[in-house]
Formats: structure tokens, sequence, C-alpha cells
């Protein structure tokens, strides 16, 4: 994909999304659930759409909340359920619709005070915290992460306090899209105001649980003593309400660069491809903030549910699996109370060197299929002590070895890179550089294509018997899997792995395209060989179908 023009750059006027068309339409315009494109479904994050495209309409949201109400009440989960939300400009209408179903089928609902937006890690340290005590609480996060403002998105943790699993959304799918095949007519709907008033509504204070618990799971006092000068951008996200109160708590020499909250996201630099997509992994989306990097001594962003990190030296915007990697040395080096049997989890696409690092520590590595969902169980017993995925999505057990967070908590990596820091008196990108010294220093890239149902059903459907690839770059073919080496699950496409590096293709689960992941040992051409190879073979592969 050639570079956009206005990539790096702020958007201009015209390529601002209109905000009250958009809500307008979220509340006027009705989706046909016998078209596929306006059905529900549950991507590896939820459900996203668009008002625009009849795909996030208050319908939708209705027919899902009420779905959520079927499943708790099918599998007896009676504690209340905590609710929040980003400042995408879907997510306060599609707040208010979900608040109308779950008040009006009686579950107590627990939500942040009028006006401040919830980031996903603080519904799900809730629900754990919350479930300590043998409660059933769940929750629901109205957000599409780092898609584009014109976007909306829902998704539901249930009391394990993770991204619900494959099993538990397409029952919540099947049953919403139920719901609209028959107009809805079964969903329980309570006026927003009566609901919003209502003896089942409690404000929760997020900010503060989250924040006061923070000591459990890092060492705060050292980034406090050492003094580094840490910036922050929320990216006009929902992790905005945590920052300064971490700061005044701790004592943190930390400066929120961004308080700008607007839904068109117009103070966010476009993407590579010209549109505004809240990504902190994005050096275009993040320009502003690796403008001033010379300003502190570290800074970091979120995105706009702060379930993704990216951080910035006074180097470079970290590569997340850079940063993941160099956090695994860091974390199992100074977590004395983890157990000896923990293990690192990563999904097949992020990278060898946390296997190589993981054989440096004498770690075990669970390697799953794409998706944050597959880590809850390996965190909630313990055999994995950090889950991370290439996308910048990570999250670890707390000093004492219990679970922080089920889902995926950017704040909490942010902070980890201070201290790192702080206590090994070099950055985050330093340490990475020392390991690669040790393992090598891989080359890694992601390339995108479009992919349509036929292509998606193709790659979900392949068996390793089916793979003809006998080569990679040179380099005899070691193995080829389509289903994860940790647990055995189908990983909707396939791993093809040499000694010097691998591919791996598989369609994206919110976006029509098809993601090639590659990875090389052996330097920016060999990268190019496995590249080629894995068109090559995505190519062949198409055409016999």
């Amino acid at each position: 994909m050639s570079l956009h023009p206005h990539a790096g750059q702020l958007p201009t006027p015209d390529m601002l999304t209109d905000v009250p068309t958009l809500v307008s339409a979220y509340y006027t315009d009705f989706p046909s659930p016998a078209e596929a494109s306006q059905r529900v479904s549950f991507g590896t994050s939820g459900h996203r759409g668009s008002s625009l495209d009849l795909s996030f309409n208050e319908e939708h949201i209705y027919a899902i909340t009420q779905a959520v109400c079927d499943y708790r009440a099918s599998h007896g989960i009676k504690g209340p359920l905590f609710l929040g939300g980003d400042s995408h400009a879907l997510s306060l209408p599609a707040f208010r619709s979900a608040l109308e179903v779950l008040v009006a089928n009686d579950v107590h609902v627990f939500i942040a005070p009028d006006g401040e937006y919830t980031a996903t890690p603080v519904i799900s340290h809730a629900i754990l915290s919350w479930n300590a005590g043998s409660a059933q609480a769940d929750g629901i996060i109205i957000t599409p992460s780092h898609n584009p403002p014109r976007d909306g998105g829902f998704k539901y943790n249930p009391p394990h306090g993770g991204p619900a699993e494959t099993a538990v959304t397409r029952w919540i799918e099947r049953r919403a899209n139920e719901h609209l095949e028959a107009s809805n007519r079964a969903v329980q709907i309570t006026h927003y105001r009566a609901a919003r008033h209502s003896s089942r509504v409690k404000v929760y204070d997020f900010t503060a649980r989250y924040v006061d618990d923070l000591a459990e799971v890092l060492d705060m006092p050292a980034i406090a003593a050492s003094g580094l000068t840490l910036g922050v951008d929320p990216l006009g996200g929902a992790s905005l309400p945590l920052w300064e109160p971490i700061a005044q708590k701790y004592g943190l020499a930390l400066k929120v660069v961004n308080k700008e909250v607007d839904p068109s996201f117009r103070f966010v630099p476009c993407d590579k491809d010209g549109k505004i997509r809240m990504d902190c992994s994005s050096p275009y989306a993040m320009s502003r903030l690796l403008s001033l990097r010379d300003s502190f001594d570290l800074a970091f962003a979120c995105d706009p549910d702060a379930d993704r990190h990216g951080i910035v030296t006074r180097d470079e915007l970290m590569n997340p699996n850079h940063f993941l990697t160099a956090a695994c040395w860091y974390l199992f080096r100074t977590r004395s109370q983890w157990s000896k049997g923990s293990g690192i989890g990563k999904t097949l696409v992020t990278s060898a060197m946390l296997d190589k690092v993981g054989e440096e520590l004498q770690r075990s590595v669970v390697e799953v299929p794409v998706g944050f969902k597959w880590f809850v169980p390996y965190l909630q017993s313990g055999r994995c002590a950090l889950g991370c995925e290439e996308s910048a999505g990570a999250s670890f057990l707390t000093r004492d070895g219990r679970p922080w967070s089920t889902d995926k908590d950017g704040p909490l990596l942010c902070l980890l890179a201070a201290e790192m820091m702080a206590r090994e008196g070099k950055s985050p990108s330093a340490v990475y550089a020392d390991l690669t010294q040790r393992h090598g220093a891989p080359c890694y890239q992601r390339l995108d294509a479009p992919a349509d149902n036929r292509v998606r059903s193709l790659l979900k459907g392949l068996a390793a018997e089916q793979v003809d690839i006998r080569e990679l770059a040179g380099e005899p073919v070691e193995s080829v899997i389509t289903r994860a080496p940790g647990n055995d699950a189908p990983i909707g496409g396939i791993k093809v792995m040499a000694r010097s590096g691998w591919f791996a293709v598989r369609p994206s689960g919110t976006e029509p395209i098809c993601k090639v992941y590659t990875e090389s040992f052996g330097g920016e051409e060999h990268l190019r060989r496995l590249q080629k190879d894995a068109i090559e073979f995505l190519d062949r592969l198409l055409q016999r179908a």
C-alpha cells in the first residue's frame, strides 16, 4: 500500500466524520437481517460496525443487549453488570440503549459518574475485584477500540473478566440475530430517563479502584523515586480520567500532553492510509507524541478504550513485539513471588523472540490463536503470568501472582515501561537492544490484502496436509500448523515455519482483509523472500478454490 499524502498530518475538515449525521443514522436507520452485512457479527473483539453502513444501529444494540440478558438468565449469572464505554461518537448512544435494556431486564448495573469514559481494563479489573468475594459480576464495554471515528463496537466480558470466549459470543450472536429477525419484539426496554434513575443503577468509582490497586501489580514507589519525566497522550480516549489521579496518588512527574476529547478525533494525525485511526502502534497516528519525545524521559499513549499501549523512548516509538519482549524479560526477572511453573502466553503471530527469551528464562511458552480471550484461563490459573499479542495488547499477574485484569491493559504496560526504566537504569529500547545481542534482531512485518467471504472460509477450513510448500526462503519447512500448539484450538488460517523465519496467513476477525504475518532472523532480504513465498502460496491456494 502506498503512503497517503496526509499520513502523519492532522486531518483536514473535509476528512472528519459528520458526527450529527452519524448519530442520527444510529437512531433513524434500520438494519435488514436478511443482509449479511447488517446482521450482528462477533469477531475477535466483539461486534463492530457503523450506523452509516447499517451495521451498528440502535436495533443492533437492543438485540445484542437483550441477548446478553438472555445469556445471563440461562447461565445463572445474577451479580451486577459493569457497563462502560469510550469516546467514539456512537459509544454514548449505544451506552444509553444498552442501559435501557439492562434495567428493563432487572439487571443491576454499575456505571461511572456522568460524563466519565471507562477503559476496557478498568472494567476487567472491577469484575475480578468484585468476584473475589464469590459474586458473579460481568461487564459490557461499548467501544470499537482503535477503529476510525465512524465506527462503534460492543464487547461482552463474562464473570472471568476477559473477552467472551467463542462459544459465548456465538450464543449471543445467534440470539441477537433471532431478536433482529423478529423485529426486536421480545426485547424489553425502559425509557432512558427512567432507566438512568432506577434503583438498579449505581455509580461506581472505576478510577479510584483501579488507581488504588496499581501498587499490587507495579512498583510505583520505584517510578516515583526515579524522578523520570513521563508524557502521556490518551489520544482522546478512555484512559484520560486515569492519568492525573495516578500521578497525584503516587507522586509521579507525569504530564498529560493532550487533554482534548472530540468524537471526530480531529487532533489525531492520519494513519498511513489517510484514515483517522487511533492506533498507538502507528508512527503516523503517534507523530505528535513522537515530536515531543525529547521533552520526556519516556512517553506513552493508549487507544480509545485503553486496551493497547504505545511506548515512546527518546530513540523511537517501540515496535510492540520489541517492547513485549523486553517486558517479558524484565517481569520474569523481577517478580520473585510468581510461581516457577508460570509461563509466557503469546499469540501465534507474536514474535519468536519471546520463545528465545522464554528459553533463556527457562519458562514455558504457551502459543494460542489470535485474540486475548485465549489467555483468560491461563491468567486465571497462573499457568501464564503474562499474556501478550503483537498488536500491543498484554496483561500480567499482580506481584503476588493473582490475576490483575484478564483483558488487555494499556495503562498497565505503559507504567511497566516506566518501572523498567526506573529499576534498570536504561530505556526499554536499550533493554531490547541488549536482548538482540544475545538472540539476534528479527525483522517482522504484517501485510494486508482484501479478503471476501470466500477467502475467509477457505483459510478457516484449511488443513495442514493441503499445504504444498516444502521450502521457505530457501530453507526446508520444519512445520505447518493450522491449530495452536498451546491449546490445540483452530487458528483460522495457517502458519509455516523454517529455521530462520516463518509466515502466517489468517483473515481478520473485524475487517474484510487477509493478514499475512512474516518474521525473519536472517535480515531484510530474507524477510522479502519469506513474503514472496507467502504471497505465492496464497495465490496458488486461491487459484485452486
